[in-house]
């Protein structure tokens, strides 16, 4: 007769949390066009984009023309991309799908999960709700680091090496050097803005625009702000 001494320890957890994933929106199924833009998107941001896991969405495809998915899925794997996901589409392809062993999700902007029963809903009270404060960062982010600061604004008092990544559903402030990438609005949040004192940056992103290295060359070194105007990028001193 053995005596379980050890305290309770689980194994293993679901819960639901909220991950952002890029999604790529197909809108032909001109398989030759589709790849030839892809590729030109991704020269723009190697680093970014690899080994990146990715959502399919072909709810803008037009009706009534097909899309070879397990053709278009080895395609993706050969650009080193991870397709995890197809979301929208019509049956057919949902079924193309199933056969890739992609998720399928539904149309339209996916909630958030929850695994585990929700919580109880509390009386409401007459408290005015609290606001919501950014999320500080004081020490250094380093290579291979990643920080997102959900619902809320990122401020990062120190620098963010080369290969860090940096994200918000907020506004970004940086009062060091950012060297890595740096994504505001991460869930669309148009009107965010990234701050920084010392742009160095591999990448910045405002909902899903982006502009690389390359790209931020005239602005190089300095005290910026970059907000977004229609499609584009706005990087100017501040």
């Amino acid at each position: 007769m053995t005596t379980d001494t050890q305290p309770h320890r689980p194994a293993v957890e679901i819960k639901g949390t909220a991950v952002t994933l890029p999604v790529l929106f197909l809108h032909s199924c001109d398989m030759a066009a589709v790849m030839a833009q892809l590729q030109q998107h991704l020269a723009k941001a190697p680093e970014f984009f690899r080994r990146a896991p990715v959502v399919v969405d072909a709810s803008r495809l037009p009706a009534g023309e097909s899309l070879d998915l397990s053709q278009f899925v080895t395609r993706l794997r050969a650009l080193e991309l991870i397709p995890v996901a197809l979301r929208g589409g019509e049956t057919s392809l949902q079924a193309q799908a199933v056969t890739c062993q992609l998720a399928v999700l539904p149309s339209g902007p996916v909630p958030e999960s929850s695994a585990e029963p929700a919580p109880r809903a509390k009386p409401a009270t007459a408290e005015p709700p609290s606001p919501r404060r950014a999320m500080w960062v004081e020490q250094p982010v380093r290579s291979g680091q990643r920080i997102y600061a959900r619902g809320t604004d990122l401020i990062v008092t120190a620098s963010v090496g080369y290969g860090a990544e940096i994200m918000a559903d907020g506004h970004i402030h940086v009062y060091g050097t950012l060297r890595g990438r740096a994504l505001a609005g991460v869930r669309g949040d148009t009107e965010c803005a990234i701050f920084c004192r010392d742009l160095q940056a591999e990448l910045v992103s405002i909902a899903g625009h982006y502009q690389v290295s390359e790209q931020l060359d005239a602005v190089r070194g300095k005290s910026v702000r970059i907000r977004l105007r229609g499609d584009s990028l706005i990087v100017e001193p501040f």
